[in-house]
């Protein structure tokens, strides 16, 4: 306990007066009862001390509780109710007549908005060996969560495997083996508006384009979101004798992928492409595809965007058995794949394994 020791001073400047205050007085301290009132230093040291101790214990219980945490899909699908970020670059030009329309984004699933937030887990990956070398990438049942973002949207995309059963196309899940006969599809669908890139490497090692393709919008790769691309668009991708893997990367992206569209677009006027970035809006010659025979991407470009891009990413994996907050939401087989940054220069990569025995 800490005594204050005052003494007091009368008007007529006499000590000895008693305090008013109840405090012990003591030589050398002073008490004026007229014309203000001086606490004793010490006691304002005190309520100084206090006060600090109070707002620092606020500040730190601020920082330490934990932020919400959310699963990809949820993630995935909070961007419906939200803008998407600003751009940093200037728009581009008019899309032409024939490019896809925009549409309105559907309904956002009940489960999204209403999971409770979940604990970040420390794993969510498991390379799982194959026959002649090759390496699946299994997504665990306990998924990677991240918070949302403090500032834009989460980008991300989904991706789902149809096979042919009957007379109609299923979804399966996408670490089924395939043999000789199966036929297939693969469908892709963003939360949101971009530019997406779906290309496959055949034995010579090198990447050709799956999408952008001829067959869908005369070849616009840009894409509104919540629309989802089938490929092949007319026809089913079949298994034939020869086994092994079939490797498909998927680049989802808010603004064009310098690299890949100077492998994959040529220019109507000109002959070679230029790099995105060098190319006003305002003047951007009519894209035109480059021939599926010679749009050949090298794996180094491939690996670049890979190596780049996947730090930032949460995945999950969901089949029939995956809860939801909403019992009664559809069932689905697919990985969904997030980059919860917000950024306006956010990029989405996936890798696809297809295996065949």
């Amino acid at each position: 306990m800490i005594g204050c020791a005052v003494q007091s001073v009368d008007r007529g400047g006499k000590a000895g007066a008693r305090p008013r205050w109840g405090l012990t007085v003591g030589s050398g301290d002073l008490v004026v009862n007229k014309g203000g009132r001086f606490r004793d230093r010490c006691f304002w040291m005190l309520r100084t001390s206090r006060l600090l101790i109070l707002l620092c214990a606020v500040a730190a219980a601020r920082q330490d509780a934990p932020k919400p945490q959310f699963t990809a899909r949820e993630l995935f699908y909070s961007a419906a109710s939200q803008p998407p970020p600003a751009p940093q670059t200037a728009p581009k030009a008019a899309q032409p007549k024939n490019a896809m329309s925009p549409r309105k984004a559907p309904v956002t699933p009940p489960q999204t908005a209403a999971a409770p937030p979940r604990p970040a887990a420390p794993q969510h990956t498991q390379p799982v060996a194959l026959p002649d070398g090759a390496s699946l990438t299994k997504v665990s049942a306990s998924p990677a969560t991240a918070p949302a973002p403090e500032n834009g949207t989460p980008l991300g995309l989904k991706y789902t495997i149809l096979k042919k059963s009957g007379d109609d196309m299923v979804e399966v899940p996408t670490g089924t083996v395939f043999h000789a006969g199966d036929r297939i599809q693969l469908s892709v669908q963003t939360n949101g508006p971009g530019y997406l890139y779906i290309v496959s490497q055949g034995s010579s090692g090198t990447w050709k384009p799956m999408f952008p393709s001829p067959e869908l919008a005369d070849g616009n790769n840009h894409v509104d979101g919540w629309n989802a691309a089938t490929l092949p668009p007319q026809s089913r991708m079949v298994f034939d004798e020869q086994t092994g893997t079939e490797k498909i990367f998927i680049v989802f992206s808010r603004t064009p992928e310098a690299g890949l569209e100077n492998m994959i677009y040529s220019l109507e006027r000109g002959g070679k492409a230029k790099p995105a970035a060098a190319r006003p809006a305002e003047q951007e010659p009519p894209k035109q595809m480059v021939e599926i025979a010679r749009a050949n991407i090298d794996d180094a470009t491939v690996g670049h965007l890979r190596d780049a891009y996947t730090r930032d990413l949460i995945i999950e994996k969901v089949d029939e058995k995956t809860p939801g907050a909403n019992p009664d939401a559809r069932k689905e087989n697919a990985v969904y794949v997030v980059n919860p940054s917000g950024s306006s220069d956010s990029r989405v990569v996936a890798d696809l394994n297809l295996v065949h025995q």
